[in-house]
């Protein structure tokens, strides 16, 4: 039985004052059939490679507000996070991608870093398109969550991840991870872990009841 706690509005999407530390996103059917059903997104999916890295470092560039990394950063995000990142490519050109990496001692966990979407292929489902498949992708080496951190002020990354939980029947867990003044010395807006799950086993049982 899936249980709604809260319902994020669009008034308040986006600010996180007003949500509990925990909390369960909708998850029932006639709540998911408020979700937008896309038609199949016309991309070349695939993981990044090092021949990436610019194309990657100037998608981020044109994304804000992501923070932009440098070209070193983002060639390591291609090489040695490659399995875990996802790209979508439309005649040869770099329009999305999601990054993220395996938390080490924790297996079962996905850290999403970055999600971009190029303004040109916005509107289309991609970003939530290439979340479900790098999840399918990675399944079967044994993720069962997904976590990552979301600014008060992002409230694009925040409508994505919570429609995201909705469509997988995920709980959606809430809290710290890097707070404005201890971490940032005010220089930053706190940010806030985001952790999704858990999701169906690799082997298609369901671990909700």
């Amino acid at each position: 039985m899936h249980i709604a706690v809260v319902v994020i509005t669009k008034k308040c999407a986006g600010r996180f004052a007003f949500l509990p530390p925990q909390y369960s996103v909708l998850t029932n059917q006639t709540d998911r059939k408020k979700l937008t059903v896309y038609d199949p997104v016309p991309f070349e999916f695939r993981t990044l490679t090092p021949a990436d890295g610019m194309a990657l470092h100037r998608l981020v560039r044109d994304c804000p507000p992501l923070d932009q990394n440098s070209l070193y950063c983002n060639l390591l995000q291609c090489s040695h996070f490659q399995n875990s990142s996802i790209a979508a490519f439309s005649n040869g050109e770099l329009l999305g991608s999601v990054t993220g990496y395996c938390i080490p001692g924790r297996a079962d966990t996905l850290f999403v870093w970055q999600v971009a979407v190029h303004p040109s292929a916005r509107g289309r489902g991609l970003a939530r398109t290439m979340l479900n498949n790098l999840l399918i992708r990675m399944a079967p080496q044994g993720i069962r969550y997904i976590e990552t951190s979301i600014t008060p002020g992002n409230e694009a990354s925040l409508r994505l991840f919570t429609g995201f939980a909705t469509e997988q029947h995920a709980a959606m867990v809430r809290s710290v991870l890097f707070e404005q003044l201890l971490h940032f010395e005010g220089a930053h807006e706190t940010e806030y872990l985001f952790r999704i799950g858990p999701f169906a086993a690799a082997n298609g049982s369901d671990t909700q009841n």
